[in-house]
């Protein structure tokens, strides 16, 4: 499965009250980092479908997310477990320090 988009209409349902760990990619179309970081996004969502749920935020069409979650550099990356913040990353990372940060 692709990563899923994330907007504050369905973040609950998908997030908050997901069975799985969410890994949420903060990102906006104009992020050259962001356009780095997002096929390697994409690989962790098909490899791991079924174990963790993999969304993006478009921090353009959602300000609101991206300021409750405190991202204040794009791309950011979150893990949410069980509803709570588990773990963030800043920047482009490699996928084995993304596998890490989910498995944490």
């Amino acid at each position: 499965m692709s990563a899923i988009t994330l907007t504050k209409d369905n973040f609950q349902s998908e997030v908050l009250s997901s069975e799985v760990p969410v890994l949420i990619d903060f990102w906006a179309p104009w992020c050259g980092p962001c356009r780095m970081l997002s096929p390697i996004v994409e690989e962790i969502a098909k490899e791991l479908d079924g174990k963790v749920k993999v969304g993006k935020v478009n921090v353009d069409e959602q300000p609101g997310l991206a300021g409750e979650y405190r991202v204040v550099s794009i791309p950011t990356l979150a893990v949410i477990k069980g509803g709570k913040l588990a773990a963030t990353s800043v920047g482009v990372q490699p996928k084995a320090s993304i596998l890490r940060l989910i498995a944490e």
